[in-house]
C-alpha cells in the first residue's frame, strides 16, 4: 500500500450519484486499498472489459474521486489512483426527495459492497493465522435506546476508529477493514411522512 491519500471528500449530489454505481464504488475502494492501477488491471480484477473499466474511471475522474498517476505509465498505459482516502456522504443532511433518493442509492451500493467484503472475509477466515482470526469479529448487539443516544453511540464508535493510526511499517501490518452497521431493528420505527 503506497501512494495512498489521507484526505476526505464529501461529494456533491452529482458526485454521490456517480459513486452510487456499484462497479465504480468497488473500483474506488480497490484503488484506495491496493494503490494505483490501470484500467486493464482493474478489468481483470473485476471481470470486466477494459473499455467498461475505462468508462467508469473517467466517470470517477470527472467527479474528482480518482486522478491519473503521473509518476507511472506511458502513452499506452494510464495509471489511476484514488484522490481521497475516505468518502463521507451527507445522507443525514438530505432535505429534498432527490437528495434522499441519491443518498439512499449510494448507501444501497455501499451496503452491497460491504456484504460482499464480509462474505469474502468469512470464506478466507479458515486460512488466516490464529492472531488474525482472533483480531476479527462478526458480532452484533441490540439495545433499546432513543435516537439521540444511538447517534451519540455511533459518533463515539466512529471517533474511536478514526483515532487509529496506520502503521504501514509494522512487520505484520495489512489493510484491516472495520465495517459499522448501526440501524434501528427493521419494523420498529414508523415511517416518516413525505413533504
Amino acid at each position: 500500500m503506497t501512494d495512498q491519500p489521507s484526505s476526505v471528500v464529501t461529494p456533491n449530489l452529482a458526485g454521490l450519484r456517480a459513486l452510487s454505481h456499484p462497479t465504480r464504488l468497488r473500483i474506488l475502494s480497490h484503488l484506495r486499498i491496493e494503490g494505483p492501477a490501470t484500467a486493464t488491471t482493474l478489468a481483470t480484477q473485476f471481470g470486466l472489459n477494459s473499455g467498461a473499466t475505462s468508462y467508469h474511471l473517467r466517470q470517477l475522474a470527472e467527479h474528482g474521486f480518482v486522478v491519473e498517476d503521473a509518476g507511472r505509465g506511458n502513452a499506452r498505459d494510464r495509471w489511476w489512483k484514488a484522490a481521497h482516502q475516505e468518502t463521507h456522504s451527507r445522507a443525514a443532511d438530505a432535505r429534498t426527495q432527490e437528495e434522499r433518493d441519491v443518498a439512499d442509492a449510494f448507501l444501497q451500493a455501499a451496503t452491497v459492497m460491504y456484504a460482499q467484503n464480509l462474505q469474502a472475509a468469512m470464506e478466507e477466515r479458515p486460512l488466516l493465522p490464529a492472531q488474525w482470526r482472533a483480531a476479527s469479529t462478526v458480532s452484533d448487539w441490540v439495545h433499546t435506546i432513543p435516537a439521540a443516544k444511538a447517534a451519540d453511540l455511533t459518533a463515539r464508535i466512529k471517533e474511536l476508529i478514526a483515532s487509529c493510526e496506520d502503521e504501514p511499517g509494522a512487520a505484520d501490518a495489512v489493510p484491516f477493514a472495520v465495517q459499522i452497521q448501526a440501524f434501528p431493528v427493521p419494523g420498529h420505527v414508523p415511517p416518516e411522512r413525505g413533504e
